[in-house]
């Protein structure tokens, strides 16, 4: 038999070692355009004082210390905090449960209830809203008029400092929960139901079962949901500008919303600060949380 012939070396070698970075080169020249350049653009733009017109003047870190100085800036924070606290907390355990009820493989109509939960996510905020002021107001909506019934006073729940935070947090929770209890629904869809069976021969409840068995198991979906809605409150912006305009006295003026006002005032290099301050804060609870996590495990 005679022996296969020798392949000469590739007359293209050059092409072939290109050819991968060739392939990725549209979305490197993308991500450069739209990502690493917008970046550096407001880092640079951040030391400087410039309203959009004139020729930017350096003023160092000054921005940096206006808004650290600023009580302001730590007020819409400290809103965003509360709103967080709100509605974090409250979010998981009601999108955790129904996931569990929706993960049920005995629930009739299972397709249908995911497809409910997921309307109000896809559904246009500022409709949301709009519907929102005309349930919530404090003379001819809905739910006083319901309180009515019983006997109850009206409450100013878009207008006192008191009962505008809890509105819109209702607001985040009802627009957004489905869309949490899809991701978690996809975590427990990944877990083996044997394990449930071995629990269950054990005698295992199905209380016990999901605090010491589920929770632990879809642990990093958890995170993640945890993580993805702090950066949704953090950078709350529509919500507050529809319904409260970030009133009354500044009680729902959200760290989103005052980095808003900046733009209107075209300060936009007090803007660009406070933007990368804001990134910088909420990057550091992102890592917080990973890092509880990687302690967990």
């Amino acid at each position: 038999m005679a022996p296969a012939p020798q392949r000469g070396p590739s007359r293209f070698p050059l092409r072939r070692r290109l050819a991968p970075y060739i392939f990725i080169l549209p979305f490197i020249v993308i991500f450069a355009a739209f990502g690493v350049y917008p970046l550096l653009f407001t880092l640079q733009l951040s030391f400087t004082n410039w309203h959009g017109a004139e020729t930017a003047q350096w003023v160092g870190w000054s921005n940096y210390a206006y808004l650290l100085t600023s009580p302001d800036f730590w007020a819409s924070l400290g809103n965003s905090a509360v709103l967080w606290l709100l509605i974090i907390p409250i979010q998981l355990v009601i999108a955790l449960l129904t996931a569990v009820l929706l993960n049920n493989a005995k629930l009739r109509f299972r397709g249908f209830y995911r497809i409910a939960f997921i309307v109000p996510f896809v559904t246009p905020l500022v409709a949301i809203a709009q519907i929102w002021i005309v349930l919530f107001d404090q003379h001819y909506g809905a739910v006083n008029g319901l309180l009515h019934l019983v006997g109850a006073p009206d409450i100013a729940w878009l207008t006192s400092s008191m009962w505008a935070k809890p509105t819109l947090a209702l607001l985040f929770l009802w627009k957004t929960t489905g869309f949490i209890v899809i991701i978690l629904l996809s975590g427990l869809q990944s877990i083996d139901s044997s394990i449930y069976e071995a629990a269950s021969i054990d005698g295992a409840t199905r209380a016990r079962a999901l605090w010491s068995m589920t929770i632990p198991l879809i642990r990093r979906t958890l995170m993640f949901a945890v993580v993805l809605q702090t950066l949704a409150v953090f950078q709350m912006f529509a919500e507050p500008y529809v319904v409260t305009k970030g009133g009354p006295y500044g009680s729902t003026t959200t760290a989103g919303l005052f980095l808003y006002n900046h733009i209107t005032r075209a300060d936009l290099g007090t803007g660009a600060a406070n933007s990368l301050l804001l990134v910088a804060i909420v990057m550091l609870m992102s890592l917080g949380f990973v890092r509880l996590l990687r302690a967990k495990d």
